[in-house]
């Protein structure tokens, strides 16, 4: 059988480091919903905490943390957790403790209205004079009772807090549907490596088979290794800042969190250039874990960001610049000038080039053994699949629900419905199938940019409102590999319906009751929250940048795009992409480019570090494929490790402030 073709011959092998079992069991019993109420209720607040307090996600340290728990308790009552119900429990406290894109922000979906009450009292939307044009169904206005007295229990939440819940049911609908559809044809059909798919599937594996003899001997040693890793370095790295915090006016910390800022220690020779150095540790083993030329990609870039910018500001190029600007405002003003434009056009140039992969591979499949329609109704007996037309219908069904809240929202005609019903029977379902691909083919997933932002521009629509309804427009992509997972550790399909049904309910009710603790005790972000003190501006700036393009009248946006760098960049990526093909060179380093030139080079370099041990010490010593298999459990038990420690800390200080807040 003839099979879909990676970029790098590389890649092939990772399919092969694990392979689903013959048979399939649900995994979604009664152990698995008493671990979701312990995540729930017990972990949700220390992972809103981390999330705040240091950008650190809780969410595999939840995981990790439940399955040790719940798994002891099993022994002591002589049984054992199968490795499905490890992996529902792995999933359900994922999407509890799971964090939201750079804000790190915790808790479900009450993280969002935390966001939008920061954003509409910020200093980056007061600056665009957006303020009092963030619509009412988002957030109260600046000013109002609910957010001076911070609380939700008030009538100005009602209208946010309804589009929220309503949105929510309708997105979990779409991306499981598509999600499952995306699976079936790169895995099933294509028979993509997916080489990250077994992070997920081999830590779960670590804990099942931890009392086998064998194999399952090895997951669970170095399980521990990772496990005493983060205990230690989370001890100095978490622990100090929040215990000290309590009893001091700053608290305080050996390392920077979340970097350390070199940008103006280094403008007297390197103007212009933001630099610093990422003190997370996990950084580094990230990097062992990710394709080496993916990460070779994206340190590239960065550098070319961080030390082509003092070429530029000497050219002149550089305008808005200053000396004395932190990492923060040096990144956004670069953007404004230069990077953002770059991106632009790079990554343009890697959405055709997915596009053009996704149509060879549909044709090679069109020409294989037994050719992809017999393919797509040959699946593995007792997997739990579901009929395609079914999800297909579902997926309509929501996306067409989506689109009358959004009409409903915008209480006007100026972007028509066919313009959004495009984005959801059309663009979604094409580029989250580019993009399934691209997370089959390296792990990594490539954003097509701007997709979104364009049409809302070039429509013509007047009015900030369109940048909030929820437009379903998404990136389901990345879910396949969440299939593939799945599959791997013999978990039936239908488990995750049965958790999605557990998982939306308490995520609301939970986050909705410490969110309102954490609130109480002081604004966020503020100096208590170091990491969203640092961090959320420049994120509300970039935001707030691409918001005022539909404003009306002139805006620092119309600087910001320059159709000579977004040609420089697409020429770059697309005549770099050639000419790695030709001379037989890994392709991932485009992917990785173009990662590289949203992020900052603070994050890439430990990343880097930990890339280059891997290659060239951990993987000659070990052997590359048995070091593939190490990485990605170390990693795992690093972030437990990393849990355990935090969740102590964190737990002292959530009692400590509480009682503060009494009157006795």
């Amino acid at each position: 059988m003839l099979q879909a073709r990676a970029p790098d011959v590389e890649l092939e092998a990772y399919r092969g480091l694990m392979e689903p079992p013959d048979q399939f069991e649900d995994g979604f019993t009664f152990r698995t919903v008493l671990g979701a109420f312990f995540v729930g209720f017990i972990m949700m607040p220390g992972a809103i905490y981390m999330g705040l307090i240091a950008g650190v996600s809780l969410g595999s340290a939840a995981e990790w943390v439940t399955i040790i728990l719940f798994s002891e308790l099993a022994r002591r009552s002589f049984s054992s957790l199968t490795r499905q119900e490890i992996y529902v429990i792995y999933y359900i406290a994922g999407g509890l403790a799971g964090v939201i894109g750079g804000t790190m922000l915790a808790g479900g979906p009450f993280g969002q209205l935390i966001w939008n009450q920061y954003l509409v009292q910020s200093q980056a939307a007061a600056g665009f004079g957006l303020t009092e044009h963030i619509p009412r169904w988002v957030s109260p206005p600046a000013g109002s009772e609910a957010l001076l007295e911070r609380t939700f229990l008030h009538r100005a939440w009602i209208p946010p807090l309804t589009v929220l819940v309503i949105s929510q049911i309708l997105a979990r609908a779409e991306w499981f549907c598509l999600g499952y559809f995306l699976f079936r044809i790169t895995s099933d059909v294509e028979r993509l490596p997916f080489p990250l798919a077994p992070v997920a599937a081999q830590g779960a594996t670590a804990l099942a088979d931890a009392e086998d003899d064998g194999q399952g001997n090895w997951r669970w040693r170095v399980f521990a290794i990772g496990m005493g890793i983060g205990l230690l370095f989370g001890s100095v790295y978490i622990g100090l800042p929040a215990l000290t915090g309590l009893i001091a006016s700053e608290p305080i910390s050996l390392l920077p969190i979340p970097w350390i800022d070199l940008t103006r220690t280094t403008e007297s020779f390197l103007p212009a250039a933001p630099l610093g150095i990422g003190t997370d540790l996990g950084l580094v083993l990230l990097g062992t874990v990710l394709p080496f030329w993916v990460v070779v990609g994206s340190f590239a870039s960065a550098m070319l960001h961080a030390l082509g910018s003092p070429v530029l500001y000497h050219a002149g190029v550089l305008t808005h610049w200053r000396p004395g600007m932190d990492t923060i405002l040096t990144n956004f003003s670069n953007d404004v000038d230069v990077w953002l434009s770059v991106y632009i056009g790079a990554g343009l140039a890697v959405g055709i080039i997915g596009i053009v992969h996704a149509i060879r591979s549909v044709r090679s499949s069109r020409t294989a053994e037994g050719g992809w329609r017999s393919r797509l109704t040959q699946v593995p007996k007792g997997r739990g699949d579901a009929p395609l037309l079914a999800a297909i219908g579902v997926y309509l069904m929501s996306t067409l629900a989506m689109i009358l809240l959004c009409v409903y929202l915008l209480e006007d005609d100026e972007f028509p419905f066919v313009f959004m019903l495009a984005f959801g029977v059309l663009l979604t379902p094409l580029l989250s199938y580019v993009n399934a691909r691209m997370v089959g083919l390296t792990g990594q997933l490539v954003s097509i940019p701007m997709v979104r932002e364009g049409a809302f521009i070039l429509s013509g629509y007047r009015g900030i409102d369109i940048w909030f309804v929820p437009i379903p427009y998404a990136d389901h992509g990345r879910r396949a590999q969440l299939f593939r997972e799945v599959e791997l550790t013999g978990t039936k399909f239908s488990s995750l319906i049965k958790a999605e049904l557990l998982v939306l309910p308490l995520s609301l009710i939970c986050g909705f009751i410490f969110w309102s603790l954490i609130w109480k005790m002081g604004p966020i972000p503020s100096p208590t929250f170091q990491y969203a003190q640092t961090y959320w501006h420049l994120i509300a700036l970039r935001q707030c940048l691409w918001y005022s393009a539909t404003l009306g009248g002139d805006s620092l946006f119309h600087e910001a795009i320059k159709a000579a760098w977004v040609g420089g960049g697409f020429a770059f990526a697309g005549g770099s992409f050639l000419l790695l093909s030709w001379m037989q060179l890994p392709v991932s380093l485009i992917y990785g480019f173009v990662r590289g030139l949203s992020a900052l080079p603070h994050l890439l370099i430990p990343e880097m570090v930990g890339a280059l041990l891997a290659r060239y010490y951990l993987e000659k010593r070990f052997g590359q494929r048995v070091w593939r298999q190490y990485a990605p459990v170390l990693l795992a038990g690093y972030a437990c490790g990393m849990g355990l420690i935090g969740m102590s800390a964190v737990a002292i200080a959530l009692i400590s402030k509480s009682v503060t807040q009494t009157g006795y």
